[in-house]
């Protein structure tokens, strides 16, 4: 019975936890760049349970010991992209591919942008993020592109961090920023020719977004650069900036008033074992303890 009453408290917890993913995500429905969360759930091991009657041993099934929510998992796939026509305002728009080393054609994502071999192994799409700056000198990465200048001509994101350059430098501007433009590569162009001017946004290539780490304020920090295979664009990749323009949020304002709505209905379900439980601990206590 106890078991039983853990088992149920467990439920309890993880509902909570998804619950609480859902209303984030609900929360942030118009967050430029922000990225959907999911919770991934799963069982405690089973256990196997055995009768046993002086020397001899007979099994009688497996136990299940309840669930937890093992881990929150962001969704790097892009969002709408709202036309803004401010000069300051970008958005990344494009669809990285990565190769079959098996078949030499490009992978098949799903609408999910990760893929799955026979074996088992996941594959997840590469993303392309701003690259900007802490005070600590820390990397950091994000999609929201809505970007100001200071007085002194820094470009900061709209959490208040320096924008960075394709040397991984702070972006700082010395023309006059009323009639600045920037190409689909990310090159800032010479308000006099037109042309480049060798200057360009530093956007960082994450080869492997499962590494990234969600910060708050719609940034993100790798604790291994290495692993998460972290570059900066280059010409070959199908990329396209645009400027004037914002990513959205990538929520499906539908699926997660879904899964709220599940997560509170099965929440109750097991509030109610527990005061089952509850109920029937106290019978045995007060009633049957009498007898």
């Amino acid at each position: 019975m106890i078991r039983g009453l853990y088992t149920a408290a467990a439920g309890m917890v993880t509902q909570q936890r998804r619950h609480d993913t859902a209303t984030q995500n609900i929360a942030n429905l118009n967050t430029t760049g922000y990225k959907q969360v999911n919770t991934v759930t799963r069982s405690f091991p089973d256990v196997m349970i055995s009768a046993m009657s002086g020397d001899t041993t007979k099994q009688v099934g497996r136990l299940n010991t309840g669930v937890f929510a093992e881990q929150a998992v962001s969704q790097y796939l892009q969002g709408d992209l709202i036309e803004s026509g401010k000069t300051f305002d970008f958005a990344l728009s494009g669809d990285l591919q990565v190769g079959d080393p098996v078949t030499g054609e490009n992978i098949l994502f799903d609408g999910s942008g990760k893929y799955v071999n026979e074996n088992g192994e996941v594959t997840y799409q590469p993303q392309a993020f701003f690259t900007v700056q802490d005070n600590e000198g820390n990397n950091l990465y994000t999609r929201n592109g809505s970007f100001t200048v200071n007085a002194t001509g820094e470009v900061l994101s709209s959490g208040g961090f320096r924008v960075l350059d394709a040397a991984g430098n702070p972006l700082v501007l010395e023309e006059p920023t009323d009639n600045l433009a920037v190409d689909g590569l990310g090159n800032l162009l010479d308000p006099a020719t037109g042309l480049p001017s060798g200057t360009k946004l530093g956007i960082s290539i994450v080869s492997r977004p499962q590494e990234l780490i969600r910060d708050g304020n719609g940034v993100f920090h790798a604790d291994d650069a290495n692993a998460a295979e972290i570059r900066y664009a280059d010409a070959g990749d199908n990329l396209q900036l645009r400027q004037g323009y914002i990513e959205g949020s990538n929520v499906d304002a539908t699926q997660v008033t879904v899964d709220m709505n599940a997560a509170y209905r099965a929440y109750e379900a097991n509030q109610k074992v527990i005061q089952f439980y509850d109920s029937s601990l106290q019978k045995a206590v007060n009633e049957i303890g009498r007898v």
